[in-house]
């Protein structure tokens, strides 16, 4: 018996721009990334997602913004 699990996750960059303040670590320049993700189970879509994520652009750190 074969099982096989196609379920997909899908990221596309919808924009970015340079976000205030400085990275904590090495004080580089941070940028914002608007990313929109889609989950797929056989090829259907079961969930979208749009997220803004941190990084920084001289140590490649991803950061967290807490509110």
């Amino acid at each position: 018996m074969c099982l096989v699990f196609v379920c997909d996750e899908e990221e596309r960059v919808l924009g970015s721009q340079q976000a205030p303040g400085n990275c904590p670590y090495c004080g580089g320049v941070v940028m914002a990334t608007d990313v929109e993700s889609a989950w797929r189970l056989c090829f259907l879509p079961l969930c979208f997602k749009a997220k803004r994520k941190f990084y920084c652009t001289l140590c490649a750190r991803r950061l967290v913004a807490y509110p």
